[in-house]
């Protein structure tokens, strides 16, 4: 057997294998992509589940933080083991990403949140995160503030949207056209099989050129890890057969970074898609790390396989809501308000927790049980977006993010 003949069903036996793990569960939604007339890139990481972010950056220096969040942190553990800045520290499962703080390419906004309040539901705060509006009329909102990004600047327009599994996200709807295809689950057809689509789709150009799409990126992958283009009999046998293998949930979000890197380091500038595992109700010293570590990986992957692009992108990780102050009595937290953006890249001004930090005493807490939001996540992505892209402000306040109040710029990039 051939060396590229091994190649080629080793990639169908994983691309087959990851694509009905991934239908039947949401650990990954889709990968937007987008090119547009600007030569920087920007990479959105949605986090579900409500990540907290008073574990994952830990304000240790504030007097009350071990009472309430001592049982929280795995055994033995000092909170301030991965110090940042004298007063916040690193969760021990994104210490890979230490190097890039000290390099001045990773930065926190704390005490952050969007304007949603008091329900706590995954299901709406997901929306008004997407959305990128207030939560009054998000019911009307059909479009994501990506999307209206690429609608609104002239130039812009929708490469293509890469779809992992069987969600969409809200993110990046609206007019702006996307097409949607799952890099990890490539087409196993035969030249036989191809032919026959041709003739049943040929009077048909809406199914013909997106079938025709499908197939050529499918190729496209095939040729890159060393196949020739063609798939026979034992292919599809040995492809079918690795389906019931699940793929690991790091080495799928592993693939998913790869892929955007791959697309970023060419025309593509905008790349979004999300990350689940985030809601820690219980065991939440064991249940955090499994969340964190794949993000700081996918972080480490992209800056790696970005190259020279590194350098002129940011990528923002950000979450529906935060979660509970106090630890509940699994030895987890409960949903939440104020909580955390996650920011790296070649094109910040790194290393600083950016906050207008309102403290942890009982008074200072929102309801008397959540951190208190003190700035609109939107502000900081819309001050983003106007240093990466340009952006006129009035676009940012009335269009992409309508509603909201940039206020001052908080410096976030070079």
């Amino acid at each position: 057997m051939t060396k590229s003949i091994q190649s080629r069903r080793s990639f169908l036996t994983r691309s087959l294998a990851l694509g009905c793990s991934l239908a039947a569960s949401p650990l990954v939604t889709p990968v937007t992509m987008a090119s547009a007339p600007w030569d920087n890139r920007l990479v959105v990481i949605i986090l579900r589940g409500g990540l907290d972010g008073l574990d994952a950056v830990r304000p240790y220096g504030a007097p009350e933080f071990h009472a309430l969040r001592g049982r929280l942190l795995a055994e033995g553990a000092s909170p301030g083991e991965l110090d940042l800045d004298g007063y916040f520290a690193l969760h021990p499962a994104l210490a890979n990403l230490m190097p890039l703080w000290r390099a001045g390419e990773l930065s926190f906004a704390h005490a952050v949140s969007t304007p949603y309040r008091n329900k706590r539901s995954h299901f709406d705060g997901q929306d008004i995160l997407e959305a990128g509006t207030g939560s009054a009329g998000v019911e009307s909102v059909r479009d994501g503030w990506l999307n209206r990004l690429l609608s609104e600047v002239p130039g812009a327009h929708a490469e293509t949207a890469y779809a992992i599994g069987r969600q969409s996200m809200l993110l990046t709807k609206g007019a702006a056209d996307v097409s949607d295809w799952s890099p990890e689950a490539s087409l196993v057809l035969s030249s036989q099989a191809e032919r026959l689509l041709d003739l049943v789709m040929h009077d048909d150009p809406l199914f013909r050129d997106a079938l025709s799409e499908a197939i050529d990126l499918s190729q496209e992958n095939v040729l890159a890890l060393g196949g020739d283009g063609e798939i026979d009999e034992a292919d599809m046998m040995n492809a079918m057969q690795g389906m019931a293998a699940p793929a690991g949930r790091e080495k799928g979000l592993a693939q998913i970074a790869e892929f955007a890197a791959s697309r970023l380091r060419g025309e593509t500038r905008i790349a979004a898609y999300s990350m689940n595992g985030f809601d820690t109700h219980a065991n939440q010293s064991r249940t955090m790390s499994r969340a964190l570590k794949p993000l700081a990986d996918n972080i480490m992957i992209l800056k790696k396989e970005l190259g020279p692009v590194w350098g002129k992108t940011t990528v923002v990780a950000m979450t529906e809501f935060g979660r509970t102050v106090r630890a509940n009595g699994t030895g987890g937290t409960d949903h939440g308000t104020g909580g955390l953006m996650i920011m790296a890249g070649g094109a910040l001004r790194g290393g600083q927790v950016v906050t207008d930090w309102p403290g942890l005493s009982e008074s200072a807490l929102f309801e008397q049980r959540d951190l208190m939001p003190t700035r609109d996540l939107r502000a900081h992505t819309g001050w983003i977006m106007r240093g990466l892209f340009g952006l006129p402000r009035g676009l940012i306040e009335n269009t992409v993010f309508p509603g909201v109040d940039l206020g001052d710029d908080p410096g976030l990039l070079l």
